[in-house]
């Protein structure tokens, strides 16, 4: 049980670094204006209409860094800061939600895979800590039940592997639109593909830490039934 604790404090600080890391780059990419003077909305919906998508809204949404694309209503969600921002932060946030409505749009296999999981992964994490905590408490009386939750948390981090190259695959679609676009110049480029990798970097640290922590969990079991 200590094991996962360390597993856990030592990627809840990775995590917290690459976290600050990324506030602080899009925190300084926002103060730089966007030489073309489009708003984050702007430039959503001129990716969008370059791509022969007409039938996705883009909206603003309360919160900070609270930017996403929603599947299933088809609308592109972008924060204040962003929608309203002509900065190379809010170019760069707005191409990469709008990767993922092209994602959409071309049914691309990771994203529509992913899509797929989501109902099974937010119903299982509404239970899941529950029933690890019990199963280790139990794991000699019902150790059943503790491989129940190490199921249910290796489908939690299926979806933490799938959603990987779904970020990458939105960022590089984003990336070469604004180059292509020429919507950022070649010295802004740099900046919008800075931001956006430490934008991914948060996801390849959720999906490290949880394939770890499903390592931990899975020990664990395999430990306690070599004991019987």
């Amino acid at each position: 049980m200590s094991s996962i604790f360390l597993v856990s404090i030592i990627f809840l600080g990775i995590s917290f670094l690459v976290s600050s890391t990324l506030k602080s780059k899009f925190s300084k990419y926002a103060q730089i204006p966007l030489a073309k003077g489009l708003s984050g909305k702007e430039v959503a919906e001129k990716m969008l209409r370059d791509n022969g998508i007409y039938d996705v809204q883009v909206i603003s949404v309360n919160g900070y860094l609270s930017d996403h694309y929603n599947p299933f209503n088809k609308t592109v969600n972008l924060s204040p800061g962003v929608y309203e921002g002509r900065s190379i932060a809010s170019a760069a946030v707005a191409a990469h939600e709008c990767g993922h409505a092209v994602q959409h749009a071309t049914a691309y296999t990771w994203l529509m895979l992913r899509s797929r999981l989501v109902p099974f992964v937010q119903f299982s994490s509404n239970i899941l800590q529950w029933i690890l905590l019990a199963g280790i408490i139990m794991i000699n009386a019902f150790p059943a039940l503790l491989l129940t939750g190490i199921v249910l948390f290796a489908l939690t981090t299926i979806f933490s592997l799938i959603t990987l190259p779904v970020e990458f695959d939105a960022s590089n679609r984003a990336l070469l639109w604004l180059e292509r676009s020429n919507v950022t110049l070649p010295q802004e480029h740099d900046k919008a593909k800075d931001a956006l990798y430490w934008a991914a970097l948060t996801y390849v640290v959720a999906a490290l830490a949880s394939v770890a922590t499903l390592l931990q969990y899975i020990m664990i079991y395999s430990g306690n039934r070599n004991r019987r």
